[in-house]
């Protein structure tokens, strides 16, 4: 589902390089999380359950 970004609080991993527009930035949201591209804002965010943001966040750590 793709959500308007304009009332959400993005913040970029440490991750991430130094460069601000080369990144993927999130939100979090009461349910889940919001994930938008820096390069394309207006194409608003990608949102995402709880349970599938904890799965991917878990993955990304090294976690199966």
């Amino acid at each position: 589902m793709r959500l308007p970004t304009e009332e959400l609080t993005f913040h970029k991993s440490s991750y991430s390089g130094g460069q601000t527009q080369d990144c993927v930035k999130v939100a979090e949201l009461p349910t889940g999380a919001a994930v938008r591209d820096t390069q394309n804002r207006s194409l608003g965010a990608l949102t995402f359950p709880s349970s599938e943001w904890a799965a991917l966040a878990k993955i990304a750590q090294g976690g199966r």
